[in-house]
């Protein structure tokens, strides 16, 4: 059985070939159950989620990514998720390869957002402010670029230190990369905002975006979480990787339920848009919006592209 760990699964995960390899499954569809959750207790009066996501495509693979959750972890000096990837021949049930769950994780969602943006972010786009300064957000420059001529990327974050420090390594990958303060500043003169944090309250708001931005948001998964207030909403096409985003994410819930966000806006899904279903960007000054929970589907795709044909 191939074993990659962090550097292996990143190295084996090119950000250019896994945009298409997802653009692939997207279109070509796989069976990806709703994930399951765990709670298993710890014995030390703590409790450990823990997360199943499976995915399977006959005559290709099947593959289950564990995904475990300890809040106590922090008072361990640990980080509090912790995730695997076991990828199993589909036909045998024998394991073909243990990868590293965090690092293919990142690296699936960055090229997500790209994927999205690829349908939805004006052809020209340059300039990319990213809100957010922790490992996904690292590697959204890379991923962008793979689809649009990014050349300018700005960096916002809460710790100014960690947006510093953010800029600094994507200047030395070869960006024009620098931290910012003023952020309604700096989204305003972005062409794409892409959102990776933690954020349960806004962030971003609708009134500081031009017309032709495209707006990526990433870190809203849970009902209580927000990124985008309800002006982000008002007047975009807006698209999901899947409908499980609508009931998932507080940025949809929250402006569904205020009347902010009109479900005839939402004009499709990641497969939709891959299978040529629903158009994206329709014109240069229609202003876009991307919103991603994640599904099993990029798992497999990414598992499979790192593993390589049998």
């Amino acid at each position: 059985m191939l074993i990659l760990d962090a550097d292996a699964t990143a190295a084996a995960l090119p950000m250019h070939a896994l945009v298409e390899a997802l653009r692939a499954m997207f279109a070509r569809g796989c069976e990806a159950p709703p994930r399951q959750v765990l709670a298993i207790p710890a014995g030390d009066g703590t409790t450990l989620t823990s997360l199943l996501m499976p995915a399977w495509l006959p005559g290709a693979g099947y593959g289950v990514k564990t995904v475990n959750v300890a809040p106590a972890n922090a008072a361990r000096g640990l980080p509090a998720v912790h995730a695997a990837y076991t990828l199993f021949d589909v036909a045998t049930g024998a394991p073909r390869a243990l990868i590293d769950g965090t690092t293919l994780t990142n690296r699936r969602t960055a090229a997500a957002s790209a994927l999205a943006a690829s349908f939805a972010a004006r052809a020209d786009a340059r300039t990319l402010l990213i809100v957010g300064a922790g490992q996904i957000a690292a590697l959204l420059p890379e991923a962008m670029r793979c689809v649009r001529p990014i050349d300018r990327v700005r960096v916002w974050g809460r710790r100014s230190d960690a947006a510093a420090a953010l800029a600094a390594s994507l200047r030395e990958r070869g960006f024009d990369a620098a931290a910012v303060t003023d952020l309604e500043g700096a989204a305003s003169s972005a062409d794409i905002v892409s959102c990776a944090t933690t954020a349960t309250a806004p962030v971003v708001h609708g009134r500081w975006l031009g017309a032709g931005s495209h707006l990526d948001l990433i870190g809203s998964f849970t009902p209580a979480m927000r990124e985008a207030d309800d002006d982000c909403w008002r007047d975009a096409a807006v698209f999901v990787d899947t409908d499980e985003a609508l009931a998932k994410s507080g940025d949809l819930v929250a402006p569904l339920g205020s009347g902010a966000l009109d479900r005839r806006q939402i004009r499709g899904t990641l497969a939709a848009l891959c299978r040529g279903e629903v158009p994206g960007r329709r014109d240069a000054a229609e202003r876009t919006v991307f919103k991603s929970v994640g599904t099993a589907l990029e798992d497999l795709a990414a598992a499979l592209l790192a593993v390589g044909p049998r």
